[in-house]
């Protein structure tokens, strides 16, 4: 996978982002434009005016589809999902089918990337929300697409009430960097010393979560937030990819009975099972890589029973 500079693709992969004693650092998204109920940005919440760039098998955009989802937006935000692997071009589309992109055509991400009016540097990353009305890309940063969703497109602002929003923070605060990109920096490290502190903030963080979880519903106010659909995409690929493929291998998320209970009641929300694909999750994650899984094998199992009953039934704020 390349790199964009000043608008132009280069194919030369600059290999893994920034690595400090042997530990993984993820780039920081820059394209952080805002959608607002009022339009005072200049982005206003019109139906069918955005289109969303994702591919099934990142978690980053599994965050803005299934937000997408349990709202209700297929309709009023339009999808091109890329192929589940990446090529030397980076995220790419096939012609026609289910992989290709119907808005621009396009061949790959990047060629959306050097369309955006300011010329890009950086990674081409999914996901990627792109409006039609002035032809430019609204934001490439995940947090933000999940709160902008959730505050500018949904009156009620039911996934971030207002009175919960600091214990929404407070739990994103925690979960993105010991868990969310925690498994990333335990599956990338490049030392002993790197990998040991990421594992361990990982279980640290599950362990938490699981304490949490016999008490209460869900992470905050007993209803579905933000910070439970940012936290899903990670839950959904747990045992079916970072277990094996990044050695989070102490525990499985189905050993730990309220966390395994409560990711099942989250997965039967209405449209959310329709953004989980454990069989892409394999591909993608045991694809060829030199560091950690030279010959491209793709496990057969695990066997996970996802529709299992729940003892506990979500939804979201009334």
């Amino acid at each position: 996978m390349g790199v964009m500079i000043n608008g132009t693709y280069h194919t030369e992969d600059p290999g893994p982002d920034t690595m400090q004693g042997g530990e993984f650092k993820r780039a920081a998204s820059t394209i952080r434009s805002w959608i607002t109920a009022d339009g005072s940005t200049g982005f206003a919440p019109d139906p069918g005016r955005y289109h969303l760039y994702a591919a099934w098998n990142c978690p980053w955009a599994h965050r803005a589809l299934a937000t997408r989802a349990v709202l209700g937006l297929q309709e009023a935000i339009s999808v091109s999902y890329a192929l589940p692997r990446r090529t030397p071009d980076g995220w790419v589309f096939d012609q026609t089918g289910e992989f290709a992109d119907p808005l621009m055509g396009v061949h790959a991400l990047h060629q959306v990337y050097a369309a955006h009016p300011t010329p890009y540097t950086g990674r081409i990353t999914v996901p990627v929300l792109w409006d039609k009305a002035t032809g430019q890309i609204v934001s490439n940063e995940s947090a933000d697409i999940v709160r902008m969703l959730g505050q500018a497109f949904d009156p009620d602002a039911r996934l971030c009430p207002a009175p919960m929003l600091p214990q929404i923070d407070d739990w994103n605060a925690l979960i993105y960097p010991t868990l969310n990109n925690g498994v990333y920096r335990a599956g990338f490290a490049r030392t002993q010393e790197a990998y040991d502190t990421a594992v361990t903030e990982v279980f640290a963080t599950l362990d938490k979560l699981e304490a949490h979880l016999s008490s209460n519903t869900t992470l905050v106010g007993d209803v579905v937030t933000e910070a439970d659909l940012r936290l899903f995409p990670t839950l959904a690929r747990f045992d079916v990819a970072y277990h094996y493929a990044f050695k989070c291998n102490i525990r499985r998320l189905m050993d730990y009975p309220n966390l395994w209970d409560y990711t099942r009641a989250l997965y039967a929300l209405p449209g959310l099972a329709e953004t989980v694909k454990p069989a892409i999750y394999k591909a993608g994650y045991f694809s060829p890589s030199e560091l950690r899984n030279p010959l491209g094998i793709v496990p057969a199992g695990p066997q996970i029973d996802w529709t299992a009953p729940t003892e506990r039934k979500l939804s979201l704020a009334s």
